[in-house]
């Protein structure tokens, strides 16, 4: 080497530091490459690839999980919270001084909470008909000035789009607030509304020219791309939590808020990974069995199985999202529990501990297969752990009941996102970090399984869409039969024989 040269950074160190050196400066590369100009460029941030999960289909359960925790990290990155305290936004609802009332709409309603509710999401003028209805119930009748927060983290949602379109029409009531986490607006969907000349970058443009005089305001920013390509369940649906929780303390206080992100111990869901895991590839089921918010949360997690990686869901009569009570378990599932089915426990030193336990014992007279996750406010033992084959103890120092509601909230939604996220990669639901099992349910669902298997599309969304709703696994059998040129009875064979489709393509390959 000439003496002019320069030196390696890492060759006047110990070999052991500079293989270090060099595999974090790798991984810090991997990091940010999401943010050049030249990443994947013709796609928003919430639908990018995330660099840090390119093999996660390969991955092991612990591997897995230490991917999903570098993705979360992205969330709290420090120009996350400095984007919001910056935006103006909070310094508005700081000038309020009167308590708010509040109520919500989601797409597709309360059922939304519960089971896959997708194809609402599409329709604009449902979205302002909802908001216009939710307007005139008692406690918001006659409100003569409304801030109505609209979330979508791709800024995509015609439903969306159509009710900040309806408040940006009546601005003498109502001030929009748009939410999401794609900060490039000029990679918005800007395609027409069905039913409608809108497009969702139009209303984001117009309200931008809006938030010059804070008469309307945009909480946009980068996060990062999730760790499943497109699975906004998980960043986005965090992040907004977060948000939300700071938006209405601040609305509710007089004091500063902050916000505290406290580490749950990653490492500690590799077991229930596996556990889940096992269950789901012997065709059995995973019960989440929660209390309270914790509850909650776990219903949520589980609808968003079915459209995310193609879950089947139990068929109640009725429909399972009106079989979520304590009772509904164990009048319908108990009774069919064997030591295949998984039961995972939510619960706080809050909830009564004692049903709890009695509950956990039923459980434990059917399966070993039962976990536990449990939060506690100090150092103690809890008599459940002895029933579970695992569990995960958060124990957090004294905080405001507000607060720690919201540290435990959220933990467990990491936990829960985990957990489900890393047995459905195990099982084969992931190529390298797409989400291949979709529910082809709306049309950003269409798009995202057309853009992996890269198939120009010319004729009408719509009825492709409608085409593709009853088909079961098209997605892996079409990456399979196009990868390897097999027909589609060889790749329905393969991939029985080896769900992971990246496996399943070399065997055909191999073969051939």
């Amino acid at each position: 080497m000439s003496n002019n040269a320069k030196a390696s950074p890492w060759s006047q160190r110990p070999p052991e530091e500079a293989c270090l050196m060099k595999k974090m400066a790798h991984v810090v590369e991997r990091e940010f490459l999401f943010q050049s100009t030249d990443y994947e460029p013709t796609l928003p941030v919430t639908e990018k690839s995330n660099p840090l999960t390119r093999d996660i289909d390969r991955a092991s359960a612990s591997s897995i999980v230490k991917m999903l925790q570098a993705c979360d990290a992205q969330m709290f990155q420090e120009k996350l919270l400095v984007f919001f305290k910056n935006s103006g936004f909070n310094r508005e609802l700081q000038r309020l001084n009167y308590a708010p009332i509040c109520s919500y709409v989601i797409a597709g309603g309360d059922r939304a909470l519960f089971s896959s509710q997708e194809a609402p999401e599409d329709d604009p003028t449902l979205g302002a008909l909802r908001l216009k209805k939710v307007s005139t119930i008692p406690c918001l009748r006659g409100k003569k000035r409304v801030l109505f927060i609209g979330v979508s983290c791709g800024l995509s949602a015609p439903f969306v789009a159509g009710q900040l379109d309806f408040c940006l029409r009546h601005p003498d009531v109502y001030t929009p607030v748009l939410v999401g986490f794609n900060p490039c607006v000029s990679l918005c969907r800007n395609e027409p509304l069905p039913g409608c000349t809108l497009t969702f970058r139009s209303v984001v443009t117009r309200m931008e020219e809006l938030a010059k005089t804070q008469k309307a305001f945009l909480i946009n920013p980068a996060l990062g791309p999730e760790a499943i390509s497109g699975s906004s369940r998980m960043k986005g649906g965090s992040a907004t939590k977060i948000l939300l929780e700071v938006v209405f303390s601040a609305s509710f206080s007089r004091t500063p808020v902050t916000f505290k992100y406290a580490q749950w111990g990653y490492g500690r869901a590799v077991q229930k990974i596996l556990f889940v895991c096992f269950s789901l590839q012997c065709g059995r089921q995973v019960c989440y069995l929660g209390w309270g918010s914790l509850g909650l949360l776990g219903l949520i997690d589980a609808s968003e199985c079915k459209p995310t990686f193609g879950h089947s869901e139990l068929l109640f009569p009725q429909g399972p999202e009106f079989s979520i009570s304590h009772d509904d378990f164990l009048d319908r599932v108990l009774p069919r529990l064997t030591d295949d089915d998984a039961v995972l426990l939510l619960y706080s030193d809050s909830d009564d501990v004692d049903e709890v336990a009695k509950l956990a014992h039923r459980v434990r007279e059917k399966t070993s297969n039962i976990h536990g996750a449990y939060h506690q406010t100090d150092g103690g033992t809890d008599d459940i752990n002895k029933l579970c084959s695992s569990t995960i103890n958060f124990t957090w120092s004294q905080e405001t009941p507000k607060r720690l509601q919201h540290m435990r909230e959220l933990s467990t939604k990491l936990l829960l996102n985990a957990v489900s996220t890393g047995a459905h990669i195990l099982k084969g639901k992931v190529f390298k970090n797409y989400m291949i099992d979709l529910q082809v349910t709306n049309s950003k669902l269409y798009r995202r399984a057309a853009r992996l298997l890269q198939v120009r599309i010319q004729s009408d969304v719509e009825m492709n869409q409608h085409l593709c709703v009853s088909v079961v696994q098209v997605v892996p059998l079409a990456l399979v039969c196009l990868l390897t040129g097999c027909s589609i009875k060889e790749a329905e064979t393969r991939l029985e024989q080896q769900p992971i489709v990246r496996e399943a393509v070399e065997a055909c390959l191999k073969s051939s």
